[in-house]
């Protein structure tokens, strides 16, 4: 009985999980309320607040099966071809992606109490992809004078920008030019052609 439990409650945190990103991605974290998230994911206001604290807690809880879904910001870096993986931005899936991305930076900007736990997420991204950085090239990793945690930040300033650009206007911004900014920064190890 005590498993039926803990598989319901994982099955009602990911339908309003689900229903979140969804809803959030379509029209805006300020524009879908937890009333909407749980009539979307056929449940009640309760069954959020049995699982979420509220808003910031359920945004927070995204951002962390992001994290440990195996996704990763600027490709994982090591695509073989970041054409093809720029090409690939124009799907549904990735669409939603971004502009929940967005809507997070977003809700960070105007609440401040979020703002410095999705900081936070941020930050932890830019390590993560510092310390695969870190031990490349040259002295601690350098690379032309940039330090592994600057061409963190960077990496991911032209991942997220260029691919914004991209999905806005794909043809004055194709996936060459996204490519072209995405080796100029990860270098020649994390990319080919």
């Amino acid at each position: 009985m005590r498993v039926g439990r803990q598989e319901k409650r994982v099955q009602t945190r990911n339908a309003l999980l689900d229903a979140a990103q969804r809803l959030w991605a379509e029209r805006g974290i300020h524009g879908a309320s937890l009333d909407d998230i749980a009539a979307s994911a056929g449940l009640t206001k309760g069954a959020v607040y049995s699982n979420f604290t509220g808003k910031t807690d359920l945004l927070l809880a995204l951002l962390e099966r992001y994290t440990t879904s195996g996704a990763e910001l600027c490709g994982g870096l090591n695509q073989p071809d970041w054409v093809e993986y720029a090409k690939g931005l124009g799907t549904d899936e990735s669409r939603l992606l971004a502009q929940l991305l967005v809507e997070f930076w977003l809700y960070g900007m105007r609440d401040y109490a979020a703002g410095w736990r999705v900081a936070d997420w941020y930050q932890s991204q830019r390590d993560g992809l510092a310390e695969r950085f870190d031990g490349e090239e040259g002295a601690e990793g350098e690379t032309d004078g940039v330090s592994p945690t600057d061409r963190a930040t960077l990496a991911m300033a032209m991942d997220l920008g260029l691919a914004l650009q991209h999905l806005l206007d794909p043809e004055r911004v194709p996936p060459e030019v996204y490519a072209s900014g995405m080796r100029m920064v990860m270098g020649d190890r994390h990319a080919v052609a």
